[in-house]
Formats: C-alpha cells, sequence, structure tokens
C-alpha cells in the first residue's frame, strides 16, 4: 500500500509541474519563463502532497465530524448575518454603519462560526456518532450485534478456538487503540510481557483466517489522555455493543456504566461437564498422588482427578471410574479408580 501511495504521490507532482509547463506555453513568453512555471507547478505539488501527508492519521470519522461542524457553523453565520436583530442595531446605531463594516462583520462571522462549530464536532465526534448513526457504519435498520474486544481477551487466546466453533455470531469490534496496547506488550523488554503481546498479535492473525467472522478494526481515538479501560467500556457504550473481557475489574467497571459485558471466564466455568458418580472419564496421569498407590491428572476446566492404583501408568492416559466429587477453590476434585489403558 506505502508502495502504491508513493507512486501516485510522485506521479502527482510530475503532473503538476507538467501542468505548469503547459500554461507558461499558452500565457508566458521565454525559456525562463517556463522555467520557473515549472517549478512552481512542482512546488504546489509538493504542498499538495505534504498536506496529504500531514492528514495521515485524519480518519472518515473526524471527516464527518468536520464537515457536519462546518455545515452547522455556516448555517449560524448565515442565520446570525441576515437576521432582523442585526439589521435594527445597525439602523439605530447613531449615523449607522457603512456597507463596507456590515459586509466585513458578515465575512467574520463566515470565518469564526464554521471554525468554531468545526471544533467542538471534532473534539466530540466519538459523540457524534450518537447524533448520526452513518459515522459508525452500522445503520440502526439493520441489526449486526457487535462485541468490542479487549486486549486481554486477545492475549488470552480462547477466542480463537470459540470463533472456529460458529458460536461467535457478533462482529467483533477491535480498537486501534487496543492493537496499540497490544504492539506496545510486545515490544516491552520483560520476556513475559513479550511473550504475551506477541501471543496476541499471533491470535489476532488466527481470528483473520477463521471464515465467516466479521472482524473491523475501529479508528476511534476517544481521548488520548483516558485509561484504555476508560475507552472500551466509552467505545463500548457510544456503539451500543457488549464488552468481551477475562479482566474482572473491567467488567465491573463496564457494569457500573450500564455496558453488558461478555467474561470468556464465566463462560468456560459454564461448560464444565457435570461428573456424576459411577461415569467413566479418560484423563492423562501428570504426577504422583499423596498416596502410595495414586497419581494426579487435570481435566480440561482444571479439575484434578485423582486416580487410585495408577502410579505405574504417569505420563499416560487412562480410563478411570469416578468414585466421588468434592469441590475446591479451584474447581472441583475428582476421586476415581483405575479401569485400564488408553492406547
Amino acid at each position: 500500500m506505502d508502495k502504491t501511495l508513493l507512486s501516485i504521490r510522485l506521479f502527482f507532482v510530475a503532473l503538476c509541474a507538467a501542468a505548469g509547463w503547459l500554461v507558461s506555453l499558452t500565457i508566458l513568453a521565454g525559456d525562463r519563463s517556463r522555467v520557473i512555471a515549472v517549478v512552481v507547478g512542482f512546488f504546489i505539488g509538493a504542498l499538495v502532497v505534504l498536506v496529504d501527508v500531514m492528514l495521515k492519521g485524519f480518519s472518515l470519522r473526524g471527516l464527518s465530524a468536520l464537515t457536519f461542524g462546518l455545515g452547522v457553523g455556516l448555517l449560524i453565520a448565515y442565520l446570525v448575518g441576515v437576521s432582523p436583530l442585526m439589521e435594527q442595531r445597525i439602523v439605530e446605531d447613531g449615523d449607522g454603519l457603512d456597507p463596507r463594516t456590515i459586509y466585513l462583520i458578515r465575512v467574520a462571522l463566515f470565518v469564526v462560526c464554521p471554525y468554531l462549530a468545526a471544533v467542538i464536532a471534532l473534539r466530540g465526534k466519538d459523540e457524534f456518532n450518537l447524533i448520526i448513526p452513518y459515522v459508525r457504519f452500522v445503520p440502526h435498520e439493520v441489526d449486526v450485534p457487535l462485541v468490542v474486544v479487549d486486549t486481554s481477551v486477545l492475549i488470552d487466546g480462547r477466542i480463537a478456538r470459540l470463533c472456529e466453533t460458529g458460536f461467535m455470531s457478533a462482529a467483533l469490534i477491535i480498537p486501534r487503540f487496543v492493537l496499540d496496547e497490544l504492539q506496545t506488550v510486545a515490544d516491552s523488554s520483560d520476556p513475559h510481557r513479550q511473550a504475551r503481546g506477541r501471543r496476541g498479535l499471533e491470535i489476532l492473525g488466527e481470528l483473520r483466517k477463521i471464515k465467516n467472522i466479521d472482524i473491523r478494526i475501529t479508528e476511534s481515538e476517544v481521548a488520548k489522555s483516558q485509561h484504555v479501560d476508560a475507552k472500551l467500556v466509552f467505545l463500548a457504550q457510544s456503539m451500543r455493543a457488549k464488552l468481551l473481557t477475562t479482566d474482572y475489574n473491567l467488567a465491573k467497571l463496564a457494569e457500573f456504566h450500564g455496558v453488558p459485558w461478555l467474561n470468556l471466564n464465566q463462560l468456560a466455568k459454564a461448560l464444565r461437564p457435570e461428573l456424576l458418580l459411577g461415569e467413566t472419564l479418560e484423563v492423562d496421569l501428570v504426577k504422583p498422588g499423596k498416596e502410595e498407590t495414586q497419581a494426579v491428572g487435570f481435566l480440561e476446566d482444571g479439575s484434578m482427578v485423582v486416580v487410585n492404583a495408577a502410579r505405574g501408568y504417569i505420563g499416560k492416559r487412562v480410563s478411570a471410574e469416578i468414585m466421588s466429587v468434592l469441590p475446591s477453590a479451584g474447581g472441583k476434585m475428582v476421586f476415581a479408580r483405575m479401569l485400564s489403558l488408553v492406547e
């Protein structure tokens, strides 16, 4: 994309220089004048390209807000300029105002009002989408459920497996500031933070490869001084979306602001299978238990399984019958007896 833009910009500057030369052929005389015209055309093209580069971070949402602000400002300036109140004051003001003064007042109105309205619209462009839904490109007539994704969800990684199952039917909204935070974590000098950030970027790549998943990167900047959690809550609130997170504190903040939230940890907890006495399960034994003949394994939800008479099968997958189930702080503790070795 950058090479394409560079080619277009170089072509535009050359076109401006050629236009200056053509103008010199029509209007000016002399080789020196033609050289000057080419140089002027070249610098005009370079100036336009410079403006284009400076507007690199200017989003379509910002352009929509700017257009709306300019329109409102021009309307206000026009209404004030032609209002009977202003005309009455001009007549009653002593000898009156000459036409040039009236013209200057109206010019000032048409300069100041659009400027102030445009600045106010740009500052509040995130609230602006509450007034005009098209700014976020989701018309109210189309019922598209939206889910704003937190950085912790991308680092967690389970969102990719969830989307692969087809249960996630909503559009995933990934704000630009979440991607920036993820990149900052991946560039950290701390090896643990760096590994977490890179894992999040890898999960993002996996999500893009999944078919039938609607992923949208929003350029919303909100307020740069705000904390990321506050930005996420505000964005979800303004877009009428749900917030997907694994952060308990962020979930409570969203709940306080009335934003519906989804927590992958609660989903995993709700999907834990019910273990009944007498049922058979398969488990990988990873370490010895407290008793001499016991071996310990773990289920996918983190529940510990203590298998009797299985000490010699550590490192293997076995089939066991559930004898008792006890609740624990980390989930459930299951006691079972060894049945057979799973090939």
